[in-house]
C-alpha cells in the first residue's frame, strides 16, 4: 500500500519547478549577458522539478510485505512486528522499536491515505495513543 503525499504539495513543488524555469528562460533570451549566477535559477527549476517527480512516483510512505518504509534520500524502514510503541503527537505520528524512532509528518499525506495508514497500524495491533 502507498501512503501519498497531499496533492497540494505536489502542486506546489511542480508550480515553484515551472516559475523558476520561466524566469532562467526570461533571463537568458531578454537580458543582455548571461552572467554566472543567472544558472542559479535552472538549479532551482531542476531541484523543484526533480523533487516533484521523485514524490509523485515513490509516495511518501510505503507498507509492503510487513515492512512499513518512509520514501526520501534518507528513507527509513521498519518491519511491523518490531514496533513496540505508536504516539500521536501535535498531529504527528511516532513509530518507536528498541532503538530508533521515526516520526510521521501527516499534514503531508491525503486524509483518504492516513485512514489507510491508521487502519494498517491498528491491524497491526498497535494503536495509537
Amino acid at each position: 500500500m502507498k501512503i501519498g503525499f497531499k496533492k497540494r504539495q505536489l502542486n506546489f513543488n511542480l508550480a515553484f519547478g515551472i516559475i523558476w524555469l520561466i524566469y532562467f528562460l526570461f533571463l537568458l533570451i531578454f537580458d543582455e549577458g548571461t552572467r554566472w549566477f543567472d544558472y542559479f535559477w535552472l538549479l532551482m527549476a531542476l531541484s523543484y522539478l526533480g523533487i516533484y517527480a521523485y514524490q509523485r512516483k515513490y509516495h511518501y510512505i510505503t507498507v509492503k510485505n510487513g515492512t512499513i518504509t518512509i520514501n526520501g534520500p534518507l528513507g527509513k524502514k521498519f518491519k511491523l512486528k518490531e514496533i513496540k510503541s505508536v504516539k500521536q503527537f501535535a498531529g504527528d505520528i511516532i513509530l518507536e522499536t528498541d532503538k530508533k524512532s521515526i516520526t510521521i509528518n501527516t499534514q503531508y499525506i491525503e486524509p483518504e491515505s492516513l485512514a489507510n495508514l491508521k487502519t494498517v497500524l491498528n491491524n497491526s495491533k498497535l494503536s495509537l495513543s
